[in-house]
């Protein structure tokens, strides 16, 4: 008997062709994942704690930084609490961002499972209609409501006349929380509608063929679901609403309704001696504050495999079809747009091409372009729409890239400081834009080189990109929490390291949740001002200070003409990111 053997079978085994396992670049024996990961925290340690630093110094501080000398004391504190009004502005604030809380996930949620999930009635439409509120800020907003709202108003003077009294008060907590959550909401929308657009719809299925309908797969299977885009979003709206002065100055300053932000904005900038004292103690309150939802954040999402729903194999969504419930819900989404963002959005429009604008007096009678002349005459205010711009597209990247890495970094490595990550990332919300500004303006004025930056568009884009890191990080975060870890051990098994994983794996993956954290960013920062008001100069002013130093003289058709301006910048921002990820949304 003849035995034949092949040429390999004959070959020992130490002589088989193998493939070398990939070699990465080390720096002093560290690899270049680590050494990423080590980079990111130090960097977020020093660009948030940055301005923290001197605010805590100042509140134990018996005197402003800039004087020599000086103890430490805790009278800062006590001062505060025994204010006799301190304790009414605590709890204004509490009901107005507990308010604005609420009603903004009453508003988001339904409407993002509702456009992604069901075969809604112009859908599409209806879904690009509702981040309409985001675009502007809620200084105009709320501008916008007063026209229409407010107890002179177009749309209040045809109720009372027909109903014989007001049934709303504009001026008050509720009004204030109203407003805030319009504004607000686009931003929990935006959260849960990426997380269900790169949801696995293999749930759904699973409980369609147990013979679910489709509202109870809407409410069992959907919205548990969103839990983790839940959460961040409410405490990101939480947090904005404890900080937020554009609204409680336009509504509460009248009836003399305080909250924590026009307390800072009245013993700090309309103050003649600002008591910093006082400030970088009511500052680090709010601090402590936010920190503990942070903490409450991270106890509710620490089962966060549950919510996986992106794994190495997906099934696409099929939409549920709601029946004649359809078009109830899209007309309840109608009324939202219509009445809480396009009538006010027009008004304003409409307001900029007008002399006055007024229910007691026909507008078409005063229809002008001096408004607009008004803004293109001045080069103070050319130079301001420049800027906005300028920061805000170097900022949205800069910033965006940064809140990447650090998601990644926070969840998605085994780096031992991942959670003082997040923590750095979403700390930021917690200081107001005003505190901001005088943080990074002792910070510039301290610092060796710092008076490089101060008056500087990059002191803006520091001071602004800051303020918007929680957004991008938030925007990100959910979106990486449902892809499964198994496609980043595949990678594993095939000789990748933590660095390569994430540039041939995750980057694809999470392209859209990045592109809606440039879109939030963008906006963000173009909606942004209070933290110039301490650190921009004559010729680094940009949209939101000017827009404020025209209303404060009076001339609110100059205000709307700025922005209508930034409303179409905006909008032309965000069309043209979508016209590039067309066709990229369902990575």
């Amino acid at each position: 008997m003849t035995i034949t053997r092949t040429e390999s079978a004959t070959k020992p085994a130490s002589s088989r062709t193998t493939l070398p396992a990939p070699k990465y670049p080390r720096v002093f024996g560290v690899g270049r994942g680590r050494l990423l990961q080590y980079g990111v925290f130090i960097f977020l340690a020093l660009f948030v704690l940055a301005p923290i630093v001197p605010i805590l110094y100042q509140s134990f501080r018996d005197r402003p930084l800039y004087e020599l000398g000086g103890l430490l004391t805790a009278e800062n504190y006590v001062r505060l609490f025994t204010d006799a009004g301190f304790g009414q502005v605590i709890w204004n604030t509490a009901v107005f961002a507990i308010g604005t809380t609420v009603l903004t996930l009453l508003i988001a949620i339904p409407m993002a499972v509702l456009v992604v999930r069901t075969k809604l009635p112009f859908g599409r439409l209806l879904g690009l209609s509702m981040q309409w509120p985001f675009f502007i800020s809620t200084l105009i907003l709320g501008f916008g409501w007063i026209t229409l709202y407010g107890p002179a108003g177009f749309i209040s003077v045809q109720v009372r006349e027909f109903l014989g009294f007001l049934p709303w008060n504009l001026y008050s907590l509720g009004g204030m929380a109203v407003t805030e959550a319009v504004g607000l909401a686009p931003i929990a929308y935006v959260f849960c509608a990426n997380a269900l657009k790169q949801s696995d719809a293999s749930l759904e299925s699973a409980a369609r063929v147990c013979g679910a309908g489709p509202l109870r797969i809407l409410f069992q299977v959907v919205v548990p679901m969103l839990r983790p885009p839940i959460v961040y979003s409410s405490i990101l709206v939480f947090s904005m609403s404890l900080e937020t002065l554009s609204v409680p100055l336009l509504y509460g300053t009248p009836v003399r309704i305080e909250v924590f932000s026009t307390f800072l904005y009245t013993n700090g900038l309309q103050s003649i001696q600002p008591d910093y004292g006082i400030l970088g103690a009511a500052s680090t309150l709010i601090l402590a504050v936010t920190i503990g939802t942070v903490a409450v954040q991270a106890k509710v999402l620490k089962n966060s495999q549950r919510f996986i729903s992106v794994r190495g194999k997906a099934t696409r969504p099929r939409l549920l079809d709601l029946g004649k419930f359809k078009w109830v819900a899209a007309a309840a989404i109608v009324v939202y747009i219509v009445f809480g963002a396009l009538l006010p959005i027009l008004g304003l429009v409409f307001r900029s091409f007008t002399l006055i604008f007024t229910p007691l007096a026909n507008p078409f009678n005063t229809l002008t372009l001096s408004n607009y002349g008004r803004v293109f005459t001045f080069p103070v205010y050319i130079q301001s729409i420049t800027n906005s711009i300028t920061v805000a597209a170097v900022g949205a990247v800069l910033v965006s890239v940064l809140a990447l890495l650090a998601v990644l970094v926070a969840r998605r490595s085994p780096f031992k400081f991942a959670r003082s990550v997040e923590y750095l990332a979403l700390m930021p919300q917690a200081m107001p834009g005003i505190i901001v500004g005088i943080g990074f303006f002792w910070v510039f004025a301290l610092m060796p080189g710092g008076g490089l930056a101060q008056g500087t568009l990059m002191g803006l884009i520091i001071a602004f990109g800051l303020r918007a890191l929680p957004t991008a990080f938030g925007s990100i975060a959910p979106a990486i929490m449902q892809i499964g870890r198994e496609l980043d051990d595949a990678a594993r098994t095939s000789g990748a390291d933590w660095f390569g994983t994430f540039f041939r794996i995750l980057r694809t993956l999470l392209r859209p949740a990045f592109v809606g954290a440039l879109i939030l960013v963008f906006v963000t920062m173009m909606k942004e001002y209070s933290a110039a008001l301490f650190l921009s100069s004559a010729n680094t002013g940009v949209i939101g200070t000017t827009m404020l130093e025209l209303w404060v003289q009076g001339n609110t058709g100059s205000v709307a003409a700025l922005a209508t301006i930034q409303i179409t910048i905006t909008a032309v921002f965000v069309a043209v990111a979508n016209m590039f990820m067309k066709g990229h949304t369902d990575a």
